[in-house]
């Protein structure tokens, strides 16, 4: 089975204090693989690391056939979500993805839109992102995240700010990303979301990562 995420022997320090401490961490193409953890136990971390938004100190960071830090700075073919999205409050959302798309010039504005309404929000709406509220801001940061059909998805707490349905419409469309070849990596607290989603779960502590499902 193809492996889109092989981590070997990983570790980082940051201030002293090993954040990751030997990580080694196998995912295969088309699971959605989970991680839990308290708040401090290098979750963040592992996933900045994978998706190369941080620098580990030692090992081997291999995403989508790639060496990370050594031939790629960031992977390709990957979306992620990690601690709030940030946008430009004054935009609407559909301004402020089309902006982030027109970096890549890979998809179209109906594109754009197709994503807008796959995780619930109206691409016709004029409203400001800083008037959105948490559950509307992390929608559209998962519509950025999937937006250019990445085969990776990472994710640190897509959930957040969700009411009851829209968890259960978040669950359900990342499953369906599942069923459509799609591998997902996330990290919550939601033991209720881990077990829905996950085929696989590990649990970080202390900078340690052990399998326990």
């Amino acid at each position: 089975m193809n492996k889109i995420i092989k981590l070997e022997s990983v570790s980082k320090s940051y201030k002293k204090v090993k954040v990751l401490d030997d990580i080694s961490l196998e995912v295969n193409e088309g699971e959605i693989v989970g991680i839990i953890g308290r708040n401090g136990s290098g979750k963040t971390m592992l996933l900045k690391v994978i998706s190369g938004l941080a620098r580990h100190d030692n090992g081997t960071v291999n995403v989508n056939g790639n060496i990370i830090g050594v031939k790629k700075d960031f992977p390709d073919s990957i979306g992620v979500i990690i601690e709030n999205p940030g946008f430009i409050s004054y935009l609407s959302g559909f301004r402020n993805l089309k902006d982030l798309a027109s970096i890549k010039r890979i998809i179209s504005d109906d594109e754009i839109k197709k994503a807008m309404i796959n995780v619930g929000l109206d691409p016709d709406d004029k409203k400001r992102v800083g008037k959105y509220s948490l559950g509307m801001r992390q929608r559209l940061g998962l519509a950025q995240a999937i937006m250019e059909n990445p085969n990776l998805l990472i994710l640190d707490e897509p959930m957040n700010g969700l009411d009851k349905d829209g968890v259960a419409d978040m669950r359900q469309y990342l499953l369906n990303l599942k069923e459509q070849g799609k591998t997902i990596l996330i990290a919550s607290h939601s033991a209720e979301d881990i077990d829905v989603l996950c085929d696989t779960v590990y649990e970080m502590d202390k900078g340690k990562l052990e399998k326990i499902r």
